[in-house]
């Protein structure tokens, strides 16, 4: 079956979904996008991730996404492309513009892609980096698709047996990963790093922070070198405990704290699929 793509207001074959080589999201990664997971045909927290797209686009100054032609292509693209476990990606650009930072006046570009996933194994091995999280930057806060910082530290945690890369930020205070949040388990009280610190508002960890009672704490990256427990969230990891960081092993992962979490947000999220 051909795989069946949103793109300038409708579904299209793979083959002839193209976007503009002059679009801004290609030229100078000047766009927004959500990950959303989808279990068969139903996307997770899809009002959440709406709203987070918008916030998004504000952010970057594009105008703000019509939610329900959003919601209306998730819809299309999930009947036309059933597979049990997916991954939905939303991405809104800037639109076909000059060759430059300055935009266009054509409007925003939609599209959306659903491609197969596969549930996360319980554990996974972390690398850290040298590189930065700038919590002051423009584009701090903001799911964009500037994504080349995170595609060079994930490529360094492939290159050492891990799944995902940890920032801290300019002020040496642990930050997130490229593509998920981070929580630690200090003396049995969970803790992830505010949003001050530069992250991502990760829908993932802020059900988590709901659900399970996480406080937000301004923390050292060394802390990864101490903490008793460390897991990750994300829309396709949901809650994964880390079992190595560098070459530190952490024994017994998932840990107690983290294992309810596990649990908790399992239960919640199969209860409601639109929290």
């Amino acid at each position: 079956m051909t795989q069946q793509i949103w793109v300038d207001g409708g579904l299209k074959d793979a083959d002839g979904a193209t976007v503009s080589v002059f679009d801004h999201g290609l030229t100078v990664g000047d766009g927004v996008f959500e990950t959303l997971k989808a279990v068969d045909g139903i996307a997770f927290a899809m009002d959440r991730h709406v709203a987070r797209l918008a916030r998004s686009a504000r952010g970057l100054g594009l105008p703000e996404p019509d939610a329900d032609e959003v919601r209306r292509a998730c819809a299309a693209v999930l009947e036309a492309n059933p597979m049990p476990c997916g991954r939905l990606r939303v991405t809104y650009t800037g639109g076909v513009s000059p060759l430059g930072s300055d935009r266009g006046h054509s409007g925003p570009t939609l599209v959306v892609a659903l491609g197969e996933s596969s549930p996360r194994p319980d554990t996974t091995a972390v690398v850290t980096v040298p590189w930065a999280r700038n919590e002051k930057g423009a584009l701090a806060g903001l799911k964009s698709t500037s994504y080349a910082e995170n595609v060079v530290a994930l490529a360094r945690a492939h290159e050492h047996g891990a799944t995902e890369a940890l920032f801290a930020n300019t002020q040496g205070r642990l930050c997130e990963g490229t593509g998920s949040n981070v929580f630690v388990v200090v003396d049995g009280e969970l803790l992830t790093p505010p949003l001050a610190a530069g992250c991502l508002a990760g829908i993932t960890r802020e059900l988590v922070v709901e659900w399970v009672g996480a406080r937000e704490a301004d923390l050292p990256f060394e802390i990864l070198a101490e903490a008793d427990e460390i897991f990750l969230t994300s829309s396709l990891r949901d809650v994964q405990a880390v079992h190595r960081v560098d070459d530190r092993e952490l024994p017994g992962a998932p840990g107690p704290v983290t294992a309810k979490a596990m649990r908790v947000f399992a239960e919640r999220s199969a209860a409601d699929p639109n929290p």
